[in-house]
């Protein structure tokens, strides 16, 4: 994150004692507050928030607009699409793409002309991993719960710190030569509403872009947690007092949390609610009473009504639907 200024000749030095950061100690952590207060320093100080690290300075606000351009997508593959336009436009030095494969997807991130002289210069794996970080914690965000990439192949030599990607991004991190970043994950995700509005977005950027930094880190995911606690005590329809109580804080810290993390105990809820029922639906020829009951609702009916505001459709027509663009391979 410092590269650009070092090869701008500006000394570091004041910025990081003035958050008590000592670079010089490989074994020290950095505090990810003081991480997120020092990348709005750097980029303050350069007027770029690409961190002086590519052709042409990408200027403050930028993230600002990028994330607007996202705000009224539908989707969350409407929005990568716009965010792909945009970061065109502010960030030329990088091509973005978004490719399907029926229920498997990947975002690209390739370089359109060399970052660095060698590929393992530490602008460019910085500039590398800040991109997709940036991308997905906003996709994230915006979605309004944790989206898992299953891999992500990387185009450098592996790192020192590579061990941390697992914090970060996925346990199952390759690195390979050229100059294109892959990252994979389920192709139902694009599928996701935008859920965030304007007046989200007023809180959110309230210390971006450097916030970005302190959503979904694996190592801190409290909706991981109360996802897995819900799902556990399926068809048990667990509320919000007593998860917080297994997890042994309030509701109010359990609230807090949960919105630092971009999400709330109902979307969790209802997120997790959808996904088990289109995996139901695809891969079983279960009555749909039974997969309501089994995702603790009261009655059909609450089902029938979730189920259309999440696809548009009831929940035998989407399997009609299936039926007629891949055949009938579901298994009791």
């Amino acid at each position: 994150m410092l590269s650009g200024m070092l090869q701008r000749n500006i000394d570091p030095t004041p910025l990081l004692a003035g958050m008590d950061i000592n670079i010089a100690d490989a074994a020290s952590r950095v505090p990810v507050d003081r991480y997120a207060t020092l990348y709005n320093l750097i980029i303050a100080r350069l007027e770029d928030e690409g961190f002086g690290l590519f052709s042409i300075p990408m200027r403050p606000g930028s993230f600002e607009f990028l994330c607007r351009s996202m705000l009224g997508a539908p989707t969350l593959a409407d929005g990568l699409d716009r965010a792909r336009r945009f970061l065109s436009i502010v960030l030329p030095d990088f091509r973005i793409a978004v490719h399907r494969h029926d229920n498997r997807a990947e975002l690209c991130i390739e370089e359109t002309r060399p970052l660095a002289r060698a590929p393992d210069e530490a602008g460019r794996v910085f500039a590398f991993e800040w991109l997709l970080r940036l991308v997905h914690s906003l996709s994230c965000w915006l979605v309004g719960r944790g989206l898992a990439l299953d891999s992500v192949d990387f185009p450098f030599p592996r790192p020192p710190h590579a061990d941390d990607y697992a914090l970060v991004y996925t346990e199952r991190s390759c690195f390979t030569d050229g100059g294109r970043l892959c990252a994979h994950f389920n192709a139902t995700l694009l599928d996701l509403p935008i859920r965030r509005d304007e007046a989200a977005l007023v809180t959110f950027l309230e210390g971006a872009p450097g916030r970005i930094s302190m959503l979904y880190r694996r190592d801190r995911n409290t909706v991981t947690r109360v996802r897995d606690l819900i799902r556990h005590a399926l068809p048990a329809s667990l509320g919000q007092e007593e998860v917080a109580s297994r997890l042994h804080m309030s509701p109010r810290t359990l609230h807090r949390r949960l919105e630092e993390e971009g999400s709330s105990f109902r979307a969790i809820k209802e997120a997790l609610r959808r996904d088990m029922a289109l995996a139901r639906l695809t891969k079983t020829r279960q009555p749909i009473a039974r997969v309501a009951a089994d995702l603790g609702y009261a009655d059909t009916s609450a089902f029938y009504r979730a189920f259309t505001g999440w696809t548009g459709m009831s929940p035998e027509r989407y399997r009609r639907q299936l039926s007629t663009q891949a055949g009938d391979t579901t298994t009791e």
